[in-house]
């Protein structure tokens, strides 16, 4: 059998900045229907999504995600809004989702990466420079959304 990690990554070819930071877990931009589809056929298991609800979508996301058999999780990262609160509920969504296979996706992957920086550097004791290295490798362009994750990270590690 091919392992996990390819399956997933295979069944969301096409996915914006797609990438598997960590095992079992796919990120990046919004994914079709036939994605999540495909993400669920490959085992997948939740699909996170840091997307605003009033964002423009392709299709009923909640209801797709539903009607596959996965668990939605609605988390907003919202351009301009972002706080160290909104870290913290990511954070605590991530150690969940440990050993789960998860769809974590934001329209492009920008901000879904900059969440990922506090777990890496709390639960995967990743030096700061090479959590913000990764998180720009899966499709970080934010400074702002960098900064904030940094320092809610910053304030738990430090």
């Amino acid at each position: 059998m091919a392992p996990v990690t390819s399956s997933l990554l295979a069944a969301l070819a096409g996915l914006p900045n797609l990438a598997e930071p960590v095992p079992g877990w796919a990120t990046g931009g919004q994914p079709t229907e036939q994605q999540i589809k495909a993400f669920k056929a490959a085992g997948g298991q939740v699909v996170v999504d840091n997307r605003d609800p009033m964002e423009p979508r392709p299709f009923d996301e909640p209801a797709t995600v539903h009607a596959a058999g996965l668990e939605y999780i609605s988390l907003p990262i919202v351009h301009g809004a972002v706080t160290t609160d909104t870290m913290k509920q990511m954070h605590q969504v991530l150690k969940r989702l440990e050993g789960k296979k998860a769809l974590l996706h934001c329209s492009s992957g920008n901000r879904t990466a900059a969440a990922l920086i506090p777990y890496m550097m709390i639960e995967k004791k990743m030096e700061q420079e090479d959590a913000v290295d990764l998180a720009m490798s899966i499709g970080l362009r934010s400074a702002e959304l960098m900064e904030v994750a940094v320092q809610y990270a910053g304030g738990l590690s430090g």
